[in-house]
């Protein structure tokens, strides 16, 4: 492995798994503090943390395939393979333990996921489709501090609004709305900065500091806006808010210097398999709740069951799809 690709494959299975850690914590952050304050706050703190998975998915893709390299016919291959095959999983689990309905998810395939997770698939692909067209040019540090805090908070649709004295002030309106033109924009950002000389101690730090901030701010965050609603509301958990923006570009920063000499325990195998681990970890994590396997009482206890499950599982799964699969289009 080169010295390029052991950061880029660390961040890529951290963020593979803090996906399991999102949908294992769900039930509890969705629940309320009924499950407890402490549980709830733990899990809340974990899912915040884990905010970050998908935009680090979006830029790693960035960085790889915005340059001189685009995705070809292979990757959309294997994008449309994923696509089709997990769907086609989900559609049995679907047809065996749910009452979703067989034949309304197979009719919408081409309109939404079959099951929720999947839906990377579909997003996905448009920076792959994107990837010929785009090839980004190097740019100082300062200006891609600049974009990102203009595109990323100023502008960002999904920024608390400010005002003074009944004048608007942000977020600034040039016309950015959809979740579309954010995934886009990680890619890019993904691309400058993986081009840039960032291995600077001070930066590594400064950048660890942020991350740890943002999510410490998307923890408070939540549970406020949950006492004001009266309920959960994931007003800043969602991927392009601003806070995430800022912890997802933070931590690309530290794993891109930090993490780019020797790959960290057991992430060579998870990267190798993220694609599977992330097709099938769903499922499990939703048969193991829906039969009720895991052990509720014990909140902390079962967040740390449900997650070893969830990953061992779909790794085994993913070694067994892969015997299945030399040319590893779906694995």
């Amino acid at each position: 492995m080169t010295h390029r690709l052991i950061w880029v494959d660390n961040l890529r299975a951290l963020a593979c798994l803090m996906v399991i850690l999102i949908h294992t914590t769900t039930y509890y952050v969705t629940t309320g503090v009924s499950v407890g304050n402490l549980n709830w706050d733990i899990a809340n703190l974990l899912n915040s943390l884990s905010r970050v998975s998908v935009p680090l998915f979006f830029m790693i893709s960035g960085y790889l395939f915005f340059g001189d390299k685009s995705a070809g016919k292979k990757h959309l291959l294997r994008i449309g393979c994923c696509l089709l095959f997990y769907s086609a999983v989900s559609l049995v689990y679907i047809a065996l333990f749910t009452r979703i309905g067989f034949w309304p998810s197979l009719r919408n395939l081409l309109f939404k996921p079959v099951f929720y997770h999947l839906w990377f698939f579909y997003a996905i692909a448009v920076i792959y489709l994107l990837s010929p067209l785009i090839n980004v040019k190097p740019v100082a540090a300062r200006t891609a501090l600049g974009i990102g805090v203009v595109l990323g908070i100023l502008v960002n649709p999904q920024m608390a609004q400010i005002s003074w004295h009944q004048f608007h002030l942000i977020p600034v309106n040039l016309f950015v709305a959809g979740d579309t033109f954010y995934y886009v924009l990680y890619a890019l950002l993904g691309r400058a900065i993986g081009m840039m000389d960032t291995q600077r101690r001070g930066l590594t730090m400064l950048a660890g500091l942020l991350f740890a901030a943002a999510v410490g701010l998307i923890a408070v965050s939540t549970k406020k806006q949950m006492f004001i609603n009266g309920a959960f509301a994931d007003t800043y958990y969602v991927y392009c808010g601003p806070l995430v923006f800022i912890a997802a570009i933070a931590l690309f920063v530290w794993g891109k210097n930090s993490l780019a000499t020797a790959m960290l325990p057991g992430m060579r195998r998870i990267a190798d398999h993220s694609l599977a681990i992330y097709g099938f970890h769903a499922l499990i994590i939703n048969f193991i709740r829906s039969q009720k396997w895991d052990v509720i009482r014990w909140p902390l206890l079962d967040m740390v069951y449900v997650f070893a499950v969830a990953l061992g599982l779909s790794l085994l799964l993913g070694y067994a799809v892969r015997r299945l699969d030399p040319r590893r289009l779906v694995s």
